[in-house]
């Protein structure tokens, strides 16, 4: 049974805490998932094996959290993601985020610096909403957006996305791959080649854009976007053990 806390904007969002030592580890999920995936599971057990502090959560319109998928945008869900942290966070945190999830990271690192222990992105997409799908819109697409308020776009994960005039508005304003962006702890990127939704251009934009001492990225052959087998489970939680070493 999950817990909820009730944002300043009267938003629920649930969570599941786990209880440790520092510096603690948050998992923030990719777009339409939730913290029932995969790799949050498996953080989650790791961290309880090893006594760590541990928050995953889903953003409002994910998961078992309030408010409609549609009425949400990349502002709504980093805002999210920083009432959350700093409200059952202690100290600073390793952010673990997965594809958007390492865009919200970012926005979170840009806010609040002071939170930042280290750095995990799994299949990172940074600004995905104007560079990945209003790049590659038709004049035909782009102007369905605009006039109707919204497009279905197919997924490889079930039901089509609804994407809406506001995300990619809002998305606008949120973008970290045009403007500096010093960071001072560590990062780990992994990227899988056969990756179908972030291609592996963008690993290496944000790797080139981030400015800091101490930043890797992997590129791992024949893993696709999900990221999520035995091996790459095992070197996301390798990610996390090095960082926090560093921390």
């Amino acid at each position: 049974m999950s817990d909820t806390l009730t944002t300043s904007k009267n938003r629920r969002i649930a969570y599941h805490k786990t209880e440790g030592s520092g510096p603690g580890v948050v998992f923030l999920g990719g777009f339409k998932s939730d913290m029932e995936g995969t790799k949050a599971v498996h953080l989650e057990d790791w961290a309880k094996e090893h006594g760590r502090a541990f928050l995953r959560f889903d953003y409002s319109g994910h998961g078992e959290s309030s408010e409609a998928f549609t009425d949400g945008c990349i502002g709504d869900w980093a805002d999210d993601a920083v009432e959350t942290i700093l409200t059952l966070t202690e100290g600073p945190q390793i952010l673990v985020g997965s594809s958007m999830g390492g865009w919200i990271s970012l926005l979170v690192a840009k806010r609040h610096p002071e939170k930042l222990a280290g750095l995990v992105g799994i299949a990172a997409a940074p600004d995905f909403t104007e560079d990945g799908y209003w790049a590659g819109f038709s004049d035909a697409q782009k102007a369905e957006v605009m006039e109707t308020g919204q497009i279905a776009m197919p997924s490889d994960y079930g039901e089509p996305y609804i994407l809406t005039r506001r995300l990619f508005e809002d998305g606008r304003n949120q973008l970290v791959l045009r403007d500096p962006f010093p960071i001072h702890v560590p990062v780990r990127l992994m990227q899988g080649t056969e990756d179908d939704a972030v291609e592996r251009s963008v690993a290496l934009a944000l790797l080139d854009h981030l400015d800091g001492a101490d930043i890797q990225l992997t590129f791992v052959k024949h893993v696709d976007h999900r990221f999520s087998d035995e091996a790459c489970l095992a070197m996301i939680v390798g990610a996390v053990e090095e960082v926090s070493a560093l921390a």
